[in-house]
């Protein structure tokens, strides 16, 4: 008789279900190595090398993420508060010409940043990219000079408002849920701002209950510029402040699930809308507040100074000043989150490369690099110092060490493009290898580089010879002006010492224009792009191309 084969069935064990509380407990420890699942490789194909990828970020967002992320990043108090310091120091014309030179430097940082990042959507994006293209001592002062200026600006946001409440509730969720709120009170301010901008107009023709005209009255009464040229000058780093934020697109795409296809529009969208509102808001206020309004010589400390709030008040309009109060507190809300985000990743970022200790590279399974997102939280605790006497004193020097920190990373930014570049064409490749292009190109590269630069030379103006008519040259009023530049010099200064065998400038020979690049098919792309322009009318073709 035939032997029948004998299977053997081993009992199974049913799986355990983890409490709730166990769930959280778990959520907090490491990142599982070779996890396929907890990586979550991007949709348009694995990066050259596995190590280049296995940051352990999630890759979840989507491209309305990213554009209300650089959003909720960029309009907050700088905007809503601290621009009545610049239409008290410069006037309306110097606050409307100096936003307008930022604005144009930062589209020429935005384009650069959008080529760099389509290519290489690595974690810690253009601060590696410093260490990558230019000089791994000046990608270490730019990455610590960005993660404290996010440090700082938590603080300061807090203290702009003096309200006392925690801002920090999203950041324990994963990024997911972070990008999500973000999308939420993002799109509160840009309703706000574009009611405003409605609704200023109304005031400006003189159709609200005041029944004032107010046309372009303080354009001449008191006049549209105030101190001239040297008023002039010390707009440019209130609008930095303000426009800061927007490169936080660039910062995410290690969390993007699809770069090739979500980065361009976004970094291209967020620029023009956040231009527009600027712009657009501020040349009403302009012609609404004139710059010796009382009110406006404490703007900068409180929400109830924001020149946004006295225009509205200066229409006649009951209530809607209240109610613009809570927008600025909403606006704190999501730029508290910005901070959180962008400072957490930077570091992270920086102790994946040895630029920063190895703790603070830890990632968790739900994707959270929960020691920089700790060390984030703590700072914003330094708001309270500004319940003490000399807490103002402190706050302000704090605002020093941020002051220039977004014309040395948009800078940065323009120049590793620009070497990228040549890199790029030592080694033999051709412009048709690069998905998605700056529009405009290595040109508008040196044109945003040179435009920071003499940014940073006005505001050495301005450090060394302050505004004002009781104002007298001193070293105080120089440092709370200039600090940020001597302290990006000793970072790279002491890394150069400490390093000096390994730290040198990157020759396009040693430049690595490989490793993190997307496995692309160019001539799919190609032929995608050609599908597409094919049903698009002229119009269209414009608008892709700008936006």
């Amino acid at each position: 008789m035939e032997d029948i084969p004998q299977f053997a069935f081993e009992p199974t064990t049913p799986e355990k279900k983890e409490t709730f509380f166990q769930r959280i407990i778990s959520s907090f420890k490491p990142l599982p190595a070779n996890d396929a699942e907890t990586l979550q490789k991007p949709t348009d194909v694995a990066p050259t090398t596995a190590a280049d990828d296995e940051s352990g970020l999630k890759r979840t967002l989507k491209g309305r993420h990213l554009q209300m992320i650089a959003i909720g990043g960029s309009i907050g108090t700088g905007l809503f508060v601290g621009s009545g310091s610049s239409f008290t120091s410069g006037g309306p014309a110097s606050v409307l010409i100096g936003f307008l030179i930022v604005g144009v430097m930062l589209y020429t940082v935005v384009h650069a940043l959008g080529e760099l990042t389509v290519m290489y959507p690595v974690q810690g994006s253009f601060n590696i990219y410093s260490t990558r293209f230019l000089d791994p001592a000046w990608g270490f002062a730019m990455g610590w000079n960005y993660a404290l200026n996010w440090l700082i600006v938590l603080p300061l946001e807090l203290s702009a408002v003096r309200h006392r409440f925690s801002i920090f509730g999203f950041r324990g969720k994963v990024v997911r849920g972070y990008a999500e709120a973000e999308f939420l009170f993002s799109s509160i301010k840009v309703v706000a701002v574009i009611g405003f901008i409605i609704l200023a107009i109304v005031i400006d023709v003189g159709g609200t209950p005041a029944h004032k005209y107010f046309g372009v009255k303080t354009w001449h009464d008191p006049g549209a510029f105030r101190h001239g040229f040297h008023g002039l000058c010390t707009v440019f780093v209130n609008a930095a402040f303000s426009f800061s934020g927007t490169e936080l697109v660039g910062l995410a795409a290690a969390e993007t699930a699809n770069p090739r296809k979500t980065l361009p529009r976004a970094t291209k969208q967020v620029f023009w809308r956040i231009a527009m509102f600027y712009i657009i808001s501020l040349l009403l206020i302009g012609f609404i507040v004139p710059y010796n309004d009382d009110r406006l010589l404490t703007a900068g400390k409180t929400a109830s100074d924001s020149p946004f709030v006295i225009a509205i008040d200066l229409g006649g309009v009951k209530v809607l000043p209240s109610i613009f109060n809570v927008v600025i507190l909403i606006s704190v809300l999501s730029v508290g989150n910005s901070s959180t985000y962008g400072s957490s990743r930077t570091i992270a970022a920086l102790a994946g490369v040895g630029q920063a200790p190895a703790i603070c590279g830890y990632i968790d399974r739900k994707g959270r690099p929960m020691v920089s997102l700790l060390i984030a939280i703590l700072f914003g605790f330094i708001a309270y110092i500004n319940l003490a006497n000399s807490g103002p004193t402190v706050l302000y020097w704090l605002l020093a060490l941020s002051g220039l920190s977004s014309f040395f990373t948009w800078g940065s930014i323009c120049a590793c493009h620009i070497r990228f570049r040549q890199g790029w064409k030592y080694h033999g490749h051709t412009l048709d290898e690069i998905p998605f292009r700056a529009g405009a190109g290595v040109i508008g590269s040196w044109i945003g580089l040179i435009l920071n630069i003499l940014c940073l030379i006005a505001q050495f103006y301005v450090a060394i010879w302050p505004v004002g008519d009781n104002t007298k040259p001193s070293a105080s009023a120089f440092f709370q002006a200039y600090l940020a530049a001597p302290v990006v010099i000793l970072f790279y200064v002491v890394y150069k010492i400490i390093y000096w065998k390994t730290s040198s400038i990157v020759t396009n020979k040693k430049m690595d224009v490989i490793s993190g690049r997307r496995q692309i098919d160019l001539d799919e792309i190609e032929k995608e792009k050609k599908e597409g322009i094919r049903h698009q009318g002229f119009f269209r073709r414009v608008y892709e191309f700008w936006c």
